[in-house]
């Protein structure tokens, strides 16, 4: 018996299980279905251009079609090894914006506005190349500058400067608005996931138990008080005084309590699930940012490229990271970007880039040929929202992800206004000098028509859903404020399911300061 269950090792599960069994009291449970972080292409920074098409490591997950994109599947991943997403993301480090929490804390309370949450990422980070009032250098989080960024990359950045937008060294300091490089979770030129920073540190832990290769499939109620959960064969139980904690994501977090009676009452019953408590919005206020990508060739053979001729730099790259851990392989693929506004009436950012100085295309699984560079845009506050639904009652199936992108007509103008923007800053001077001719969208797309038109066919999610779980302060939120799911006791969601809002930029960093920010509620009672 245990006093903490943690289903889910990932971004926010690894802080938990950290924090949770630092009191020798407390025994605690970690549970994983995917497998240990050993792949080596987890640690290579660069290795993430190739774990989409490692299957034992991801979810690979597939929306239903999407009305407004064609009907199209769109391609999910989600991490599925210790570390979760945060050991197959780009590794970029984002708190958002300070307006973001500002909204969190009027649907939670102050516990989640920004000098609370302020309070715990500075905690969290140990920043090798900042030390201001905006970051701390002795957390465990260890985030850097990037020890190689191609010179494309910089030219990204000239190009933006020409398209008037400010250089910004600091997406996490006064301002967010700007290009610039992004700063990363690595160490010495490694990935520093959540497993990394959290979990490896600890697992020597007598109180802590690791578990891999167990998805749970339900969770085990008695009077609607949480007990235990449910695996393959086996069942694993709490404390009467203890907690089940679900840190599966915004998408098996979800699922894991509708099949375990917590949901709408009629999709329960229409699966054959027997109702714990009816709970119309589990599943439902799904956000994700879309994103939209432009894509050129390049004159010569600078960017990262595909083609017999890059070997000897492959080698040399080999060679720097085996030997110093530094070279081209230490990037994250999308070493620089930024934040900008879709027009002048905005008050703060809307729009982010990512900058990758070599092609990209479905996700990294489609080898593409060549020296080129990619820039995405995407809509950092989208007005359309989804949900998950149940597929069936067998939980192996996956659930239904409807992410109804651009169901709100808003949507659509902000992504065309971001792609023309793209378009611009790729064809601005420092760009353009090293660039022959746009291979995506394609020079001959020039009409809003049309350019809507290539938007529906070919967006596609930049990996941040959450808010499936919504946290709020009225009775019909899914969690309290400290994360309780309501109705029944002994059960909590922490991860990025329960943000009552999706926040402007990367969503890895937010995750891991739920956990921490929960890790204290937890502690204090």
């Amino acid at each position: 018996m245990y006093d903490y269950i943690i289903v889910g090792a990932g971004s926010a599960g690894c802080v938990l299980a950290n924090r949770l069994s630092a009191d020798p009291g407390n025994r605690v449970c970690l549970i994983e279905a995917g497998s240990r972080d050993r792949n080596p292409l987890i640690h290579v920074p660069l290795g993430l251009a190739f774990l989409a098409r490692v299957k034992s490591l991801n979810w690979g997950y597939k929306t239903a079609p999407e009305p407004c994109l064609g009907n199209r599947k769109l391609y999910w991943p989600r991490g599925r090894t210790l570390g979760g997403s945060s050991s197959i993301n780009a590794m970029i480090y984002c708190r958002g914006h300070r307006a973001d929490y500002d909204g969190w804390a009027k649907a939670a309370g102050s516990q989640w506005g920004w000098d609370r949450v302020r309070e715990l990422f500075l905690r969290m980070e140990g920043n090798t190349a900042l030390s201001d009032e905006h970051h701390n250098t002795d957390g465990p989080l260890s985030v850097s500058d990037l020890r190689s960024v191609n010179p494309m990359s910089k030219a990204f950045i000239d190009a933006g400067l020409q398209c008037q937008v400010p250089h910004n060294r600091d997406f996490n300091g006064t301002s967010q608005e700007g290009v610039g490089t992004y700063q990363v979770t690595q160490r010495n030129g490694k990935r520093h996931s959540s497993a990394r920073a959290f979990l490896d540190p600890v697992r020597h832990r007598k109180n802590l138990t690791i578990v891999t290769h167990a998805q749970v499939q339900r969770v085990l109620f008695k009077n609607r008080h949480a007990v235990g959960v449910a695996l393959k064969g086996r069942e694993i139980i709490v404390n009467p005084s203890g907690e089940v904690i679900l840190s599966g994501g915004a998408i098996n977090s979800p699922q894991l309590l509708m099949l375990s009676g917590i949901g709408p009452a009629q999709e329960l019953s229409r699966h054959g699930i027997d109702v714990v408590y009816d709970a119309p919005e589990v599943g439902e206020n799904l956000a994700d940012h879309l994103d939209i990508t432009v894509m050129s060739a390049a004159k010569g053979r600078t960017p990262i490229g595909v083609a017999p001729s890059f070997l000897p730099r492959a080698l040399t790259a080999a060679w720097s990271f085996l030997t110093k851990n530094t070279g081209e392989l230490t990037s994250n693929a999308a070493e620089a970007g930024g934040f900008v506004k879709s027009d002048t009436t905005r008050d703060r950012p809307n729009l982010q880039f990512h900058f990758i100085p070599a092609y990209l295309r479905d996700h990294g699984r489609k080898t593409s040929w060549g020296y080129g560079v990619t820039l995405h845009v995407c809509d950092l506050l989208p007005k359309s929202r989804g949900r998950i639904t149940l597929a069936g009652p067998d939980p192996l199936t996956p659930a239904r992800i409807e992410a109804n992108y651009l169901s709100h007509p808003d949507d659509i103008r902000v992504m065309l206004d971001g792609l023309k923007i793209a378009r611009r800053i790729m064809t601005a001077p420092s760009l353009a000098a090293q660039l022959t001719s746009e291979v995506l969208p394609g020079a001959a797309v020039t009409s809003d028509e049309e350019l809507v038109s290539d938007i529906r066919a070919r967006a596609e999610t930049i990996y941040h859903p959450v808010g499936t779980c919504r946290m709020g302060q009225d009775n019909a939120s899914v969690v309290d404020p400290q994360t309780r799911v309501r109705g029944v006791t002994g059960l909590r969601v922490v991860d990025a399911s329960i943000m009552p809002s999706i926040t402007a930029g990367n969503t890895n960093a937010p995750t891991m300061m739920i956990a921490e920010n929960v890790s204290d509620m937890i502690l204090r009672t």
